[in-house]
């Protein structure tokens, strides 16, 4: 995995130059981008959402393709429509937004349900659907989505069938003093993003992805992974626990982040780094509990202090 280790090096130091203090989360984009999923962002404005989607596309020069979600937002927008032309006498499709690599669906809370249900079909099936006419989306497709948790009024919020869509849910937060210094001063001073320069291509993305399935995990870890599952569903606050595709979810994006890190094999500890981020926001929980977020935590810090790590032979050796 030396390869993939250097190659994401690469891209972590160029996304850096414009989102500074947030390593972590950007691997996590990262992983999230090399397992073939989605990613939804949950943070106030301001936080640099959009400019590290635009970075990413950037770093792998691939098209990228901002989508303001709003109530008169229509699903034709986005997948695209056929209109008739006078002068030829036939209809002609013309694509919508989400003919790119990179989507950043902004906001998406903000748009009706049936707008929202329109990226369904995109982010799991690479395609699209119009007039019964099914059209590939080109590879790689990663949609990120963002939020903002403080205003909800006017707001629809994402159905479970669709949260489950998005392999990872984080926030970005707010930088360091220091990083905040630097932030202002290279935005006062020039346009850092604008001097991004590529230093990856669609072809690398294929390889990259390729090489992140090919991280071993032992058959120790994957059961540990679904008894951690099993403990989300037999958990006396959790009305809908975790999915087979949950625990999927979590063994993709475990290989992808350790191929990041330069790993061999998925170690229980990336298990339980990364569980909060896969597992949180498929969590139902029963009655009408305020602070849902700190429920969940408190619920999965309970379930990995239950469910014991493997200890022996989970490499495979």
């Amino acid at each position: 995995m030396t390869n993939v280790k250097t190659k994401m090096d690469a891209v972590i130091n160029n996304i850096e130059k414009v989102i500074l203090g947030k390593t972590t989360e950007i691997k996590l984009v990262l992983s999230a981008f090399l397992a073939g999923g989605h990613v939804l962002l949950e943070d106030v404005p301001g936080t640099g959402k959009t400019m590290l989607a635009k970075a990413l596309a950037r770093s792998f020069d691939v098209d990228f393709s901002r989508i303001q979600f709003t109530p008169d937002l229509l699903p034709s927008e986005l997948t695209g429509i056929n209109f008739y032309s006078p002068k030829t006498g036939d209809f002609t499709f013309r694509k919508g937004s989400l003919h790119a690599n990179i989507v950043l669906a902004d906001e998406i809370n903000r748009a009706t349900p049936r707008t929202q249900s329109g990226l369904l079909e995109s982010m799991e099936e690479r395609q699209i659907s119009v007039d019964g006419t099914t059209y590939k989306l080109d590879s790689p497709y990663f949609v990120i989505a963002t939020q903002n948790p403080i205003e909800t009024q006017g707001t629809f919020p994402l159905p479970e069938a669709q949260l489950d869509r998005f392999l990872v849910q984080l926030n970005l937060g707010y930088p360091q003093t220091d990083e905040s210094v630097n932030i202002i001063k290279n935005a006062v001073t020039g346009t850092p993003l604008e001097k991004l320069l590529p230093v990856c291509s669609k072809e690398d993305f294929t390889g990259l992805s390729a090489a992140a399935r090919e991280v071993f995990i032992a058959d120790d870890v994957y059961a540990y992974m679904v008894q951690l599952a099993e403990a989300t569903r037999e958990h006396e606050s959790v009305a809908l626990g975790i999915s087979t595709r949950g625990v999927i979810s979590l063994a993709r994006l475990a290989q992808a982040y350790t191929a990041i890190e330069g790993g061999e094999f998925v170690k229980p500890q990336d298990i339980l780094l990364l569980l909060p981020y896969v597992f949180a926001h498929r969590i139902a929980l029963k009655g009408g509990i305020k602070n849902r977020k700190s429920a969940i935590a408190s619920v999965l810090e309970e379930i990995a202090a239950a469910v014991k790590p493997p200890t022996e032979n989970w490499k495979g050796a």
